[in-house]
């Protein structure tokens, strides 16, 4: 099923304002989904037999940058069987706070892949998954303050008393 088919079946089941807008100038175009239907929109797909994108090959957190005041999630579906592909795209507007932290759906009882996926854009971007069934920190330890991927993130000097250097210095490496 091509791009525009699938386009058109989205909007057959869910009506037209599903898709928000679309991206066709990359290498892989992506359809942009309204945030609060992704996981009814990645189901669909998933079960479908004309697309069955039975895979999420990847999940990624996006901070589109303080002025912006903007966050998001970018979903690479797969079809194993139809050897296709299709990207899948969500943002909305949000504060900077990391008190109140930007919301989208979980996908992961969609995609048992999304388990981690959403847990690392949580972890690093403070992107909160509304429904994940276990959403905590997956890289950085449980107390860390802040979310190092944001563009706003200010690095803490110390870590329970221990110097973190920006960057790490390579011991190995003469000057």
């Amino acid at each position: 099923m091509i791009f525009e088919e699938i386009k058109q079946l989205l909007a057959n089941k869910f009506g037209e304002d599903v898709i928000v807008g679309e991206e066709t100038g990359g290498m892989q175009p992506a359809l942009i989904i309204a945030p609060e239907r992704i996981a009814d929109v990645c189901l669909e797909l998933r079960d479908n037999e004309a697309t069955y994108f039975d895979f999420l090959s990847c999940l990624s957190g996006v901070d589109y940058g303080t002025s912006a005041n903007r966050f998001g999630v970018v979903y690479h579906l797969t079809s194993i069987p139809y050897q296709t592909q299709l990207v899948l795209k969500i943002s909305k507007e949000h504060g900077r706070s990391t008190d109140d932290l930007p919301v989208f759906p979980t996908v992961s009882n969609v995609y048992r892949t999304a388990d981690w996926h959403e847990r690392e854009a949580y972890d690093l971007l403070g992107i909160f998954f509304e429904g994940h069934a276990d959403l905590r920190r997956i890289l950085l330890p449980d107390d860390w303050e802040g979310f190092p991927v944001r563009k706003d993130y200010k690095a803490a000097a110390y870590y329970k008393g221990i110097a973190i250097e920006y960057p790490p210095q390579d011991k190995f490496t003469s000057d």
